[in-house]
């Protein structure tokens, strides 16, 4: 009788229409696939997990209970298995991934599929379905993007302990997407890069006020504060990063110009300001709420005031098929977290009164910034474990890898949208030209 990597290679290829392109290592210790890939580590329990949660979350919770497992070069068996799919999406009548992802989920619920796999890794039964990793985010009930439910989103990703963002972010304390002059600088000079890039569109200078909405640790406000003078105010809705970022402001001696609150969007009302920036914190917001923040930021803003809003952008799905939630994202690491395509932010801010005067893609930027936070992961893979959990350093691992693959394989994308709250006069204030492209 054929071993359980082998059955489970066959099986594989039965539901995805292909050889899988990585080995298998199963619980009986045999292997089979080509040799020198990487490796599939699977456990009894990650099929347990499979078959009482067919699709993404079943193999999410498996990998995050490390009931599954990848030996070898993560990225390339990452990009060899989602090119699996993707491919097999391809040839379908609706073109996506996520149709060959739903049509794997599909067979593994076929009565005849899920008895072979309880046979051959001696299940018998199923028994009870294994608990979920405690780093998972029970499914929500009510409206999405309240206050509070969107104060509990943030506190999952960010209230992971400032310790752990230290090691993984580095010293820049940046979590958005750098800027590089190229693919051999430091992930720091791309971090300032970028804040210094904000600054200039924003046009800062001495007594101007800026609001840095999803200010993180503070280090959008300390670097405009101290590079060109304005007084700054910072709102978050993380304790740990308002505590650690207001530990910066009071050490660098700027508390008379640089204010740090917990603060939702909504509750912001000491506007007019000069400038707003908007890094990394508008895929928070949610469809349902993102005229009300365009709105909100239009309102804050004085005439003649600017907005850049840095954001990720998802590709414009089909219009037959439903923006898809994945739930891996939605369970591990950002709930509730929503993308939309840049066409869609545009005409929202537009919407909202903002004259949108530049866009700039800076997709190939974040493959580069994400696989240096990998790096510095794994690094100091040790103390990452014990700073937060086994569980919580393989989510971070899996989600910023995979991330780092999909800016790179243009399935998402990020921008920078500068926008002007123009006055009736239609001065806008901005030079004739707006910037210099290099290559």
């Amino acid at each position: 009788m054929p071993d359980a990597a082998e059955r489970l290679a066959a099986l594989a290829q039965d539901l995805l229409g292909a050889p899988l392109p990585v080995r298998i290592r199963a619980w009986d210790r045999s292997e089979s696939g080509p040799p020198g890939a990487p490796t599939l580590v699977v456990s009894r329990r990650a099929v347990r997990r499979a078959l009482w949660k067919p699709g993404e979350l079943g193999l999410a919770r498996a990998w995050v209970a490390g009931d599954l497992d990848i030996e070898g070069d993560l990225y390339e068996a990452l990009e060899s298995m989602v090119g699996l799919l993707w491919e097999r999406g391809e040839s379908t009548a609706r073109p996506s991934r996520i149709t060959a992802a739903r049509e794997a989920a599909r067979a593994l619920r076929d009565p005849r599929t899920r008895a072979a796999l309880r046979r051959f890794a001696g299940l018998g039964g199923l028994g009870l379905p294994p608990a979920p990793p405690r780093e998972e985010v029970r499914r929500r009930r009510g409206p999405l993007h309240t206050l509070r439910r969107d104060r509990q989103a943030i506190s999952h990703h960010y209230d992971v302990g400032n310790d752990f963002y230290e090691l993984v972010l580095g010293p820049s304390m940046v979590y958005s997407c750098a800027y590089w002059d190229g693919p051999h600088g430091t992930l720091e000079d791309a971090q300032r890069a970028k804040l210094d890039l904000v600054c200039r569109k924003l046009a800062l200078r001495p007594g101007r006020r800026l609001l840095d909405v999803g200010c993180g640790w503070g280090s959008m406000v300390l670097h405009a504060a101290t590079g060109y003078g304005v007084r700054a105010t910072g709102i978050t809705l993380s304790e740990e990063q308002a505590a650690y970022a207001r530990k910066r402001v009071a050490d660098a001696g700027l508390t008379d110009r640089v204010e740090i609150r917990v603060q939702d969007y909504r509750e912001t009302a000491d506007g007019p300001y000069d400038a707003i920036s908007s890094i990394g914190m508008a895929e928070h917001v949610g469809a349902a709420r993102y005229a009300e923040y365009a709105a909100v930021l239009h309102a804050l803003l004085a005439p003649g005031g600017r907005l850049l809003n840095h954001q990720i952008a998802r590709r414009p799905a089909p219009r037959e098929e439903a923006y898809h939630v994945d739930e891996f994202i939605d369970r591990y690491v950002f709930p509730d977290g929503e993308l939309a395509p840049v066409g869609r932010t545009v005409a929202q801010l537009e919407d909202a009164g903002f004259e949108v005067r530049d866009v700039e893609s800076i997709r190939e930027h974040y493959g580069l910034t994400l696989r240096r936070w990998v790096a510095n992961l794994e690094r100091h893979w040790d103390e990452a474990v014990r700073l937060t959990s086994p569980g919580r350093a393989r989510v971070w691992r899996l989600y910023m890898a995979a991330s780092a693959l999909s800016f790179e394989r243009n399935r998402i994308g990020v921008n920078q949208v500068l926008a002007v709250r123009t006055p009736r006069s239609g001065e806008s204030g901005l030079p004739l030209r707006t910037r210099d492209w290099r290559a």
